[in-house]
């Protein structure tokens, strides 16, 4: 947790004493109900949410500070019901969904909700929250709690907050998703950046999770540099698989300064030098990124390009040359296609490189499919002889499958669009896909036959 900058530490201190003083306060204190008091959140939660919006976009390592001065008292518990939510969602999970490290942060809220004096108008925002909370946590770590509070009508209102359905893994995965989608349009990503190992391995996960948001909500990470720099410079962590996880996200996702390219750079020759079975772990991570959500560009692939010392003669160097003759010419150019040719028959098939080539051109293809609307399928057409060439070179039955599910699902498109069987496009389409998937061994004739077949509708019943 960094140190909340004295700009924001004023200016939430103006917002305090204007709470103090405001006449909002002052008829909720003599009349005690929850209207008066959310009379005032409704006046002043929007200035703390301004200034929470500008740390979380300009000093996001600064959240935590921030969210810790407002447990203070003269700010009336207002924004603590937002902030548990944060709090209960940034704890990374196990596959059993539960935490994997005690929420000290998520219990500093919620007492410091149970012990306001509002807490009879808190505790009716905050239920569900910690219902999910309390599921995602273990029974000791609740009972710790508990024992830290006198009021007995504040422990009676936690004890009703743990429900036994939350003992069942399903129901505490689906409560987690409905819970985070509250919360998807609003920026509260925070993270610590590791010290030392030990740091490293409990921290990797949440640190990955923050830097792939910064980077794909474009955000300014111009104050993340002096701590990705100082990560860099470690030589503790060169030896560790999750500093080339860390290593490959950051050389992909973020654009660097001159100072920060070169200490990426030297620290990548170093765990190339390092590590043992460096190209086995770089190129399982690059898969296993590849095959999941985050999206790795042509742009992508070439920021990291730039940040590899290609001099070296080993597989990242080979890898990254022939994505630069890939990228260079595009996919789809004689050129390309030769390079993927050479360094895919230089490896056995199934090799983790080459099923990371598979993975990179099959991104491209994807990319396409994506964005081709119905009137453009005559540039499927072309397509489908690049698709051919690399179906050649790769003899792969997941690849094709892949990309015969692509085409499938544009293909349908296609058919909703042009339902006139008659009519020229319809016959053009079904003629092509007709020959190519039989060439392809994509469908049978039966199959295909199906696919182009009219769904006959249901007759409605006779009255």
């Amino acid at each position: 947790m960094e140190k909340l900058e004295d700009k924001y530490v004023e200016q939430l201190d103006q917002i305090a004493d204007a709470i103090q003083e405001s006449e909002e306060l002052a008829i909720y204190i003599e009349e005690e109900e929850e209207e008066q008091y959310n009379a005032l959140r409704e006046k002043y939660e929007p200035y703390i949410q301004t200034i929470y919006e500008d740390v979380a976009e300009e000093d996001p390592l600064q959240l935590v500070a921030l969210e810790k001065k407002l447990l203070e008292e003269k700010f009336e518990g207002l924004y603590l019901s937002r902030i548990l939510g944060y709090a209960v969602l940034r704890g990374e999970t196990n596959d059993n969904f539960r935490y994997l490290r005690p929420q000290n942060h998520f219990k500093d809220i919620l007492l410091a909700i149970c012990n306001s004096n509002n807490f009879d108008v808190l505790k009716n925002r905050v239920g569900q929250a910690i219902q999910l909370g309390f599921a995602l946590s273990s029974d000791i770590w609740i009972t710790n709690i508990m024992n830290t509070i006198k009021n007995k009508r504040v422990i009676y209102f936690l004890e009703a907050q743990k429900l036994e359905k939350y003992r069942d893994v399903r129901t505490r995965r689906t409560a987690n998703v409905k819970f985070a989608k509250q919360f998807e349009s609003l920026n509260y990503y925070t993270a610590a950046f590791p010290k030392n190992v030990s740091q490293l391995k409990t921290l990797t996960p949440s640190l990955t999770s923050f830097l792939f948001y910064r980077a794909e909500h474009k955000m300014d990470n111009s104050s993340l540099m002096p701590k990705i720099k100082e990560l860099l410079k470690n030589e503790k962590f060169y030896k560790e698989k999750e500093f080339v996880e860390l290593l490959l996200l950051i050389g992909l996702y973020y654009d660097l300064p001159d100072d920060v390219q070169k200490t990426f750079t030297d620290a990548l020759n170093k765990v190339r030098e390092t590590q043992d079975n460096f190209d086995e772990t770089f190129f399982l991570l690059l898969e296993e990124m590849q095959e999941s959500k985050h999206v790795i560009s042509a742009e992508h692939q070439k920021r990291f390009s730039n940040l590899v010392d290609k001099s070296k003669k080993d597989e990242l160097s080979k890898y990254f040359k022939t994505l630069d003759v890939i990228n260079a010419k595009g996919y789809i150019d004689e050129t390309a296609i030769d390079a993927a040719r050479e360094y895919y028959y230089q490896h056995e098939g199934l090799s983790i490189q080459n099923r990371c080539l598979r993975n990179a051109i099959f991104a491209n293809f994807r990319r396409v499919f994506n964005n081709l609307i119905p009137s453009e399928y005559t540039e499927y057409f072309e397509l489908n002889k690049t698709i051919v060439n690399y179906i050649n070179i790769f003899s792969n039955q997941k690849f094709n499958q892949d990309v015969k599910e692509l085409s499938l699902k544009y293909i349908r498109k296609l058919l909703k669009f042009y339902t006139d069987k008659r009519g020229r496009d319809y016959q053009d389409i079904k003629k092509f896909v007709t020959a190519t998937f039989l060439d392809l061994g994509f469908m049978n004739e039966k199959e295909l036959k199906e696919l182009f077949k009219t769904k006959r509708k249901k007759k409605a019943p006779a009255k």
